[in-house]
Parts: C-alpha cells; sequence; structure tokens
C-alpha cells in the first residue's frame, strides 16, 4: 500500500517518486488493516450471535410463533 501512496506510475509504467499529500496520509491512516483478537467467550458468543441472526425462518414458523396458545393466571390442576 505505501508504494502505491509514495509513488507515481507514468505513461512507461515506470514508479516516479511523488509528494505525499494530506489526503493520501488520512487515506491510508483510515485504511491499514484492522485485527481484532476475541477471547473464547467473546468468540462463543459472536458465533451465537451470528448463527441467531442467520437462521432460516419460514412462513410455518412466523405463523406459529404468531398462534400459539396463551394462557394467563395460575394454572388449574
Amino acid at each position: 500500500m505505501a508504494e502505491k501512496i509514495m509513488g507515481v506510475v507514468n505513461n512507461s509504467g515506470e514508479t516516479l517518486p511523488a509528494k505525499v499529500g494530506m489526503w493520501q496520509k488520512v487515506k491510508a491512516f483510515f485504511l491499514q488493516d484492522i485485527r481484532v483478537e476475541l477471547t473464547p467467550a467473546q468468540q462463543k458468543f459472536e458465533d451465537d450471535l451470528n448463527d441467531f441472526l442467520h437462521m432460516e425462518i419460514t412462513w410455518q414458523d412466523f405463523k406459529d410463533f404468531l398462534f400459539q396458545d396463551i394462557t394467563f393466571g395460575k394454572k388449574n390442576k
């Protein structure tokens, strides 16, 4: 990436030195690689959340949820 920022390619394909402007510095700062490491507990939570968010829900599952039996109060034995 630094080679792309520090040089300019002319018509013959050679890389020439170029002055690094403010925009190139800002772009290089924001586009740097970020590495995130999770603990095993955090990784398990992320995996569970990802599985929940990507569940396949069918119309029948949605209908069963909407029309489930709901009871209020105490159960009579």
